[in-house]
């Protein structure tokens, strides 16, 4: 199985410079089902493989200055405050059996990766959805609506401390939505945000999980081995035509998580 693993983490990467972010949602699947790694454990190795991949991302967009800092700055904050506690304090709070229902057993183990699947599902649907914002509009005057963003922030950091994914799909719309940014100019400026807070957050950790280095390295790096070969492909694949596709994937991959974590023990 960690043949199929290490395919699987260039596969993400693929995915990241392919279509500019949702791979990085299939990280925790690919820790928990494919190295057998507990599901806690694997939320936290994420934060880093999606912090790393995200900085590498990150870099053609500031070299096209489609990176907004004053916006990342603002957004970021909220967010980095909120993935930095949810790591520290509420993870850890968590116990270890949630509830039971007869001979079923809710563990924190399959709370986070039944969260993680509800995450999936809707990820899938902003891919599979048409995206009706013209890269190419008139850009407004930037303004900021500080109470939602706050909320906002707050939120995708909270959810990104649990389950370790990146939520771009929930940071991108409201960068267009509440900062006025153009499109690209909101994916650079949430791959920075992304960056930051997985980073962050997983640095965060309270210190009681052991952290094996060498095979968090090795997983990173086929994910940014896939970045590369993605951004490569990009020039001769229009990777906004791939994101459907790949969004049934994600879907299906939901589906499938939620039956596995309840129904086939």
């Amino acid at each position: 199985m960690d043949i199929a693993g290490y395919l699987a983490s260039i596969f993400i990467g693929i995915a990241l410079g392919l279509i500019g972010g949702g791979g990085s949602i299939l990280t925790v699947p690919v820790l928990v089902y494919l190295f057998s790694i507990d599901a806690v454990l694997a939320t936290a190795y994420s934060l880093f493989i999606v912090g790393t991949t995200s900085v590498a991302g990150s870099f053609s967009y500031f070299k096209k200055g489609l990176v907004n800092i004053k916006t990342a700055v603002v957004f970021g904050i909220p967010s980095i405050i909120s993935v930095f506690l949810t790591r520290s304090y509420i993870v850890p709070a968590i116990p270890q059996e949630i509830f039971s229902i007869g001979n079923f057993t809710v563990t924190k183990s399959i709370l986070l990766m039944l969260l993680f699947a509800v995450l999936m599902i809707f990820a899938s649907y902003s891919m599979i959805k048409k995206d009706k914002t013209s890269t190419h509009k008139t850009p407004e005057k930037q303004q900021f609506n500080y109470p939602l963003i706050l909320v906002e922030g707050t939120v995708v950091g909270i959810l990104t401390g649990l389950v370790g994914a990146g939520g771009g799909f929930l940071i991108i719309p409201a960068l267009v939505l509440l900062s006025k940014l153009p499109m690209k100019e909101a994916v650079g400026t949430s791959l920075v945000i992304i960056a930051a807070k997985s980073l962050i957050g997983f640095f965060g950790e309270s210190g009681e999980t052991a952290i094996d280095w060498i095979f968090l390295l090795k997983i990173t790096g086929f994910a940014l081995v896939g970045i590369f070969i993605g951004m490569v492909l990009s020039k001769r694949i229009n990777g906004e035509k791939l994101k459907p596709a790949f969004g049934w994937f994600v879907l299906v991959m939901g589906i499938y998580i939620i039956i596995k974590e309840t129904i086939i023990q």
